[in-house]
């Protein structure tokens, strides 16, 4: 996928958020839980994202009895594909891991699908941890609808994160185990070249 279909800025000039926590004094982690079409691609950009320890995919929004990939595919359970990630909120803020999720991690755009996919399973998210991560999502997604950054609204949902449910361990680190998959290659890999070439002060190599 091009980066949000064209739909956007370029991320470099992709605004910062207005509203955002500041960098911690000391190291830690916290987890923030995102959203945006098929988990692999969504990961292979949290994986490059400073300040990022760890990512792993699963599903959120329905319950653990039908948390399997060949169910939540049916687009029945309630569920969305998911990525959980742990970060260093000295090195990163929640902010910043807002901005890279809707500038070049999907298009925050399309409703109930993403790119190739759709289905609710594949609709934007953020599922906030505390308070302070929502009040935050929430004042960006309002500052990027009332700069019009995108052509359309954004329809990211908001909402508390009740559980994460791991995905099947072939999930787990997709892209980098099958850089030649041709779904990879078509709508994973520009992300990622979007994050180092728009965002670098963002982008580590792995």
């Amino acid at each position: 996928m091009a980066l949000t279909c064209g739909t956007a800025l370029a991320a470099a000039s992709f605004p910062d958020p207005a509203v955002d926590a500041p960098l911690a004094n000391t190291k830690g982690a916290q987890t923030a839980v995102f959203a945006g079409g098929c988990f692999w691609g969504v990961e292979a950009v949290f994986e490059h994202v400073k300040g990022v320890s760890g990512v792993t995919v699963g599903y959120v929004g329905g319950s653990a009895r039908t948390a399997d990939y060949e169910t939540v595919s049916a687009g029945k359970t309630g569920h969305a594909e998911s990525v959980r990630v742990v970060y260093d909120p000295s090195q990163v803020s929640y902010g910043q891991l807002l901005k890279v999720f809707f500038s070049v991690a999907h298009d925050p755009t399309e409703l109930n699908r993403q790119g190739p996919d759709t289905g609710t399973q594949y609709r934007s998210a953020i599922f906030y941890t505390n308070a302070e991560q929502k009040r935050i999502a929430h004042a960006y997604i309002d500052q990027l609808n009332a700069a019009k950054v995108f052509e359309r609204p954004v329809v990211t949902q908001l909402a508390p994160l009740d559980a994460f449910y791991k995905a099947e361990a072939y999930h787990q680190d997709y892209a980098v185990r099958h850089p030649d998959n041709a779904y990879i290659v078509i709508n994973d890999l520009p992300k990622v070249a979007n994050l180092r070439e728009q965002l670098p002060a963002l982008y580590v190599a792995k």
